[in-house]
C-alpha cells in the first residue's frame, strides 16, 4: 500500500537478495530488509521490524520462516501485518491460505497490496529433557506417520523432486510408526485413554499434493482440528492411505469434489485446549519440523493471532 513501512524478513539461504528486488511491484512503500540466520530463523528479524515501526513484515522463504514471523507478531502488541512469500518445497500455510507458489511477483504484489483477513495460530508447549519448551505453529503439530514421512525424507531428494519426495518416503515411515497408549483432555475435561500411532493437532488440514489431512479446518475459526489414526497390518493401512491419499487427494483434485475421510482407523475431534500425555515419548513435529521428542505436551489456539494478507 502507498505510503506504508513493509519491511521483508528473508531467508538468504533460499534465494538471492537480487532476485527478490526485481520481483518487487512498483511501490511507494518505505522498504527495510532484515535477514533471518540458521539460529534465528525469523523472531529476530521480525523484532527488528517492528521496532523500526513496519505496517506490514513480509516473511520470504519456508513455513519456517513464516512461523517465525508469525509467532513475534503474536507475542506483540503491534498492528502490523503478516505477508508471505513462500520458497522450498513445502510451503503449507500459503497452499492453505491460496498465496500464489513458485511466483515471485505474485505473491508480493498480495504482500503487498492484498486485504489482510485473521488467522489463529497454534501454540505447543512439551515436556523435553526436563525442560519445558514451547513454541508457535500456524499449520499443524504431531507425532506419528507425518512427522516420520518428515524425518524419513531424503533431503538430497526433496531438493530434485520437492514434495514428492515425501511420497517414497511413506512407506519407511508406515514401518516406523508405532502404536502407543494416549491420555486425551479436551477444553479442560477429564483425560480419555485411546490408543494410536499418530496424533495430529491443525490449524489448517492440507499437505503437499492436496491431500485433506483435516478436511474441515479452518484457519480462522478459533479452533484446531484434531486426527487420531490407529491403522495396524496391512489391510487397515491401504484402507486410510486409499481414504486419506486417495479420496482426499488425487481424487479431489482430478474431480473437484471433496469427501471426507472415512477410514474406520481415523476418529477426528475439535478443541480449543488440548492435554496429551503419552506411555512413551515420541518426537513432535510442528510445521514439518522436528520440534521435541516428549511424552507430555499442550497444544492451545490464539484466535484471531495475527492479520495476514
Amino acid at each position: 500500500m502507498a505510503g506504508d513501512r513493509i519491511a521483508i524478513v528473508w531467508n538468504p539461504a533460499k534465494t538471492a537478495r537480487e532476485d527478490l528486488r526485481k520481483a518487487l511491484p512498483a511501490t511507494d512503500a518505505v522498504l527495510s530488509w532484515h535477514e533471518t540466520t540458521p539460529e534465528d530463523p525469523g523472531r529476530g528479524a521480525a523484532d527488528e521490524a517492528i521496532k523500526a515501526g513496519a505496517e506490514a513484515i513480509v516473511a520470504v522463504g519456508g513455513d519456517g520462516t513464516v512461523r517465525a514471523v508469525a509467532e513475534r507478531l503474536a507475542r506483540s502488541d503491534t498492528r502490523a501485518e503478516l505477508g508471505i512469500v513462500p520458497l522450498g518445497t513445502g510451503n503449507l500455510l500459503a497452499r492453505n491460505l491460496g498465496v500464489p507458489l513458485n511466483n515471485l511477483a505474485n505473491a508480493f504484489e498480495r504482500a503487498f497490496d492484498g486485504a489482510a483477513r485473521p488467522l489463529d495460530l497454534g501454540w505447543v508447549e512439551a515436556e523435553a529433557g526436563g525442560e519445558t519448551v514451547r513454541s508457535a505453529f500456524v499449520v499443524m503439530v504431531g507425532f506419528g506417520l507425518d512427522a516420520h514421512m518428515i524425518a524419513e525424507t531424503d533431503e538430497d531428494l526433496k531438493s530434485r523432486v520437492g514434495w514428492l519426495a515425501y511420497v517414497e518416503s511413506l512407506g519407511r515411515a508406515v514401518n516406523a510408526t508405532q502404536v502407543v497408549d494416549i491420555d486425551l483432555a479436551v477444553d479442560g475435561g477429564e483425560h480419555e485413554r485411546m490408543a494410536g500411532h499418530t496424533l495430529i493437532v491443525g490449524n489448517c488440514g492440507t499437505l503437499q499434493g492436496g491431500i485433506r489431512l483435516l478436511p474441515d479446518a479452518d484457519p480462522a475459526d478459533g479452533e484446531l482440528d484434531l486426527l487420531l489414526l490407529s491403522a495396524e497390518g496391512i489391510g487397515q493401512w491401504v484402507d486410510t492411505l486409499r481414504s486419506f491419499v486417495w479420496d482426499n487427494g488425487v481424487r479431489r483434485l482430478l474431480t473437484g469434489q471433496d469427501r471426507a475421510a472415512s477410514a474406520d482407523t481415523a476418529e477426528h475431534g475439535r478443541a480449543r485446549r488440548l492435554e496429551v500425555r503419552l506411555s512413551e515419548p515420541l518426537m513432535l513435529e510442528i510445521d514439518g519440523d522436528d520440534f521435541a521428542e516428549s511424552a507430555s505436551f499442550k497444544v492451545e489456539v490464539q484466535e484471531r493471532a495475527v492479520l495476514v494478507r
